[in-house]
């Protein structure tokens, strides 16, 4: 006897407080956990996961347990313990993922459907999403806006060191394939 496929939540993320806006669809299994959705978020949003994040979920924080998160004072659960199905209550629930603690980047995640497929899906997908996510370590929204501001205006020489840093930053490419190639690939 086969065994139902595992229920798959549909999640638009969003980065808060940028505008035009920046998101992506994902369509991820409900049994992973917390950290599993983290490298998965790492992926389709284009971070590179070298700073500490959380989940903030119904007023509670989840993170990966380290010294470093421990020197925050701060009370997290164990995300590695914690499975997607277990803390989301259901569809067109919000809940908040947050990255780079010095930039404060903050994503918006909303549950927009919770479905059984036909076949279990075997990695997650990313349906679609806008624009490039921001530079690493650029400085949060303020060092953000100084990038688009360079990018528009790239003859001024007060911008030729920032251009040289971004190294060909694009803010409105995005490409679904190649980050459904990369997903394959998470563990």
């Amino acid at each position: 006897m086969q065994s139902e496929p595992e229920a798959v939540f549909q999640l638009k993320v969003t980065l808060d407080g940028i505008r035009p806006s920046i998101w992506r669809r994902i369509q991820v299994r409900g049994d992973i956990t917390l950290f599993k959705l983290h490298k998965i978020l790492q992926v389709v949003m284009g971070w590179y996961d070298c700073h500490l994040h959380q989940f903030v979920i119904v007023g509670q924080s989840y993170s990966v347990i380290s010294i470093e998160a421990d020197m925050l004072g701060d009370d997290f659960k164990d995300e590695k313990r914690f499975k997607l199905n277990r803390v989301i209550p259901g569809e067109k629930f919000k809940f908040t993922y947050e990255y780079d603690f010095g930039d404060g980047w903050s994503h918006t995640i909303l549950v927009e459907k919770i479905f059984l497929p036909l076949e279990e899906l075997k990695a997650p997908v990313c349906l679609d999403g806008k624009r490039s996510a921001p530079p690493e370590d650029c400085g949060g929204k303020g060092g953000y806006h100084d990038v688009l501001k360079a990018l528009r205006y790239p003859s001024r020489s007060e911008n030729a060191e920032l251009l040289e840093w971004l190294d060909g930053y694009d803010p409105e490419y995005f490409d679904a394939d190649m980050v459904n190639e990369r997903l394959k690939k998470i563990r």
